[in-house]
């Protein structure tokens, strides 16, 4: 049941970041989503099963979940830091990084194919972490996995506060504290190894409820953090685009009155159709063209009423809000990449 739990909370988060997709430049959180969603996935007793039967039933879908998991968070890692970061240092190449991902993969494989097996498992390491191969083989992709999310969790909390938008620091926050969840499941699970080795299997079991709650609250924390901001950024944009075509219909009158003299300057005609991503630069536009018009001929104020002069303001307090609304968009310190 814990396996299914874990699954969904991250295929749920994979379905809050695919309508971005074409938008979004850097797809490492959705690749990292998507990774550690099939290494979950392959958790499931019986998705296992039939993954493993059709790879010769030698426990490979084990290796194959668990080089997943530790490939899906680096990437997770590397988007977050990269996100978090306000002077850009994390976003290139990371050798060092990609190096130890890969001598991690090659550890997991030789530490594998040393462990004695006999036919599918569904609870690997529960019968098989009486070796010390087996005990191997969990110890370097949790002590990895430990060190990743240690580090990206002390840079969450660290740069959590440069955050400008709310929607921002609560997301960077979760994130954090999904990695302290993160922390303490390694912990468990290295005190599991050891006590499994030492043939303790009473106190290995009495951990087991705390480890499968711990899973739980890392991936509720984790993915709850990152859908936020995607989910924050389409409520956002749905208002603003609700905004700019009440501002651009309002303006459109004033628009007409006041730069009709000026057609080889002014932009085509009203009726012409206005795609969401050029609402605010036509905003601007008309605002501009107003304004010089205004500039030029003062005596076009004449011809303004009150509430004329009130959707100007409005305008003009709409477009020097956010940096979201000025033109060209600007991108903020630490909201880059998820």
């Amino acid at each position: 049941m814990i396996q299914i739990v874990a699954a969904a909370l991250i295929w749920l988060l994979v379905i809050c970041l695919l309508p971005g997709i074409r938008r979004r430049r850097d797809h490492s959180v959705l690749t990292a989503a998507i990774t550690i969603s099939v290494s979950l996935t392959l958790n499931i007793d019986q998705v296992y099963l039939g993954i493993d039967s059709a790879l010769g039933g030698r426990n490979l879908a084990d290796l194959l979940a668990n080089i997943s998991m530790v490939v899906g968070i680096y990437f997770l890692s590397r988007a977050i830091i990269r996100a978090a970061t306000p002077d850009g240092t994390a976003g290139k190449r990371d050798r060092g990084g990609l190096t130890l991902l890969a001598v991690v993969i090659m550890g997991l494989a030789a530490s594998f194919s040393a462990i004695v097996t006999q036919g599918s498992s569904t609870r690997f390491m529960v019968d098989y972490g009486d070796q010390s191969a087996a005990a191997l083989y969990s110890s370097i992709q949790f002590v990895y996995i430990g060190y990743v999310v240690g580090v990206t969790g002390l840079t969450c909390f660290h740069f959590r506060g440069d955050m400008l938008r709310p929607f921002f620091r609560t997301a960077f926050t979760c994130i954090g504290v999904g990695c302290v969840f993160a922390f303490l499941l390694v912990i468990l699970v290295l005190v599991m190894d050891i006590l499994h080795l030492q043939g303790r299997l009473d106190a290995m079991r009495a951990i087991s409820p705390v480890y499968d709650a711990t899973v739980v609250a890392a991936m509720f924390f984790l993915c709850l953090g990152l859908g936020i901001p995607p989910v924050a950024r389409r409520v956002l944009r749905h208002r603003e685009s609700v905004t700019e075509d009440e501002l651009i219909r309002s303006l459109m009158k004033i628009w007409e009155k006041t730069t009709k003299k000026r057609q080889d300057v002014r932009l085509a005609q009203g009726a012409e159709m206005i795609s969401q991503q050029d609402r605010a630069q036509r905003l601007h536009r008309m605002l501009v063209e107003v304004q010089d018009a205004l500039l030029v001929e003062p005596g076009l104020g004449s011809f303004l009423d009150i509430h004329d002069l009130n959707v100007l303001n409005a305008a003009e307090n709409y477009l020097a809000g956010p940096i979201v609304h000025q033109v060209p968009v600007r991108r903020r310190k630490g909201e880059r990449a998820i």
